[in-house]
């Protein structure tokens, strides 16, 4: 990771709703890992003087933590990888709500319809294709024309990875189980090939296995910056695709805390421009707010924002419903 991330967020103060030097100490429940989140966690401490505890962990074990522990839970902020689980922890009943300043700005692709939660960064679903054999005039325009014969044997996918789990998860809530169900048997008659996770499916599109693959946008970037000849690139479905899914990372405020005001404040931070910046430059996530400098590996913010489809980020937490349409289709 670049260390140009400092310099920027010396600024941060001034984009905290009233920091106050404090001894107050916040709890983190984190399921994002300890590589990207200190450096953050660090800046949040210097510039406000509340010391912050994280405790690091997979996101859905933090979840089922938190529900454990009820109102004896220490935690005063929880951030998780993925919508689903912040939709889980929302419906439990564990968050409160968040000041409206803190999310009504914000796009509907990057925060709950519950006011409980918003989104601290995006990775969107997109298609990877050979820049050698799949010319841009047969790109498909929507992740269902997969199917069709011209793509027989040439895409790859990662059934047992989480994000392409959610992206199956947003299909189901978007045309119901039985549409999704036919796209999925429909992929394997045609043909398609597993891959362990997003990073082999890149590598098989590389190395000449497959011309085409469904994975996230901040894969192929890690490719690209050690290699500007990568013969990979990667391309949105039409605007409003399924295929596009934006997944994101949330956080939000425990109920139990008593320390309201100084959760929300670490929440705040986490979408300034700063820690935004972070992530876009670093991390090769979409922020989720505008203004922020451009990662030229990917799209623009407002390129991301239009070609996303509208979605109710808290209805993909039914991981369960979607494991079981997998096991159906015989991909699980």
């Amino acid at each position: 990771m670049r260390n140009k991330f400092f310099a920027p967020l010396a600024l941060v103060g001034a984009l905290l709703a009233a920091p106050v030097v404090s001894a107050a100490t916040l709890t983190l429940y984190s399921g994002r890992g300890e590589s990207l989140v200190q450096p953050l966690v660090s800046q949040f401490e210097q510039q406000t003087g509340i010391k912050v505890n994280v405790r690091y962990g997979d996101t859905a074990q933090l979840a089922v933590l938190l529900q454990e522990e009820g109102r004896r839970s220490p935690a005063d902020v929880y951030w998780g990888q993925d919508a689903g689980a912040m939709g889980a922890v929302s419906q439990a009943g564990l968050l409160a709500s968040l000041p409206a300043d803190v999310y009504e700005n914000l796009p509907g692709i990057y925060k709950s319809v519950t006011g409980n939660w918003v989104a601290t960064s995006g990775r969107a679903r997109l298609l990877v294709h050979s820049l050698e054999r799949a010319p841009v005039a047969e790109h498909p325009r929507s992740v269902f024309d997969l199917t069709d014969a011209q793509y027989r044997g040439r895409v790859g996918w990662a059934p047992t990875n989480g994000s392409f789990q959610s992206f199956v998860t947003g299909m189901r809530v978007t045309y119901g189980d039985e549409k999704t169900l036919e796209w999925l048997n429909a992929m394997k008659a045609n043909g398609v090939k597993a891959f362990r996770n997003n990073g082999t499916i890149i590598q098989g599109v590389a190395d000449g296995e497959i011309d085409y693959g469904l994975t996230n946008n901040y894969y192929l970037p890690r490719q690209t910056r050690m290699n500007p000849n990568y013969p990979v690139g990667q391309v949105f479905f039409a605007d409003g695709d399924i295929g596009n899914l934006m997944n994101v990372a949330g956080a939000a405020v425990v109920k139990t805390s008593r320390k309201q005001k100084e959760a929300a404040q670490l929440v705040r931070f986490l979408i300034s421009a700063p820690a935004q910046e972070y992530f876009s430059m670093d991390v090769n996530e979409y922020p989720v707010i505008p203004g922020v400098t451009h990662n030229p590996h990917g799209a623009t913010y407002d390129q991301a924002i239009k070609a996303s489809p509208s979605i109710d980020l808290d209805k993909l937490s039914d991981l369960e419903g979607t494991l079981n349409l997998l096991r159906r289709a015989g991909l699980i």
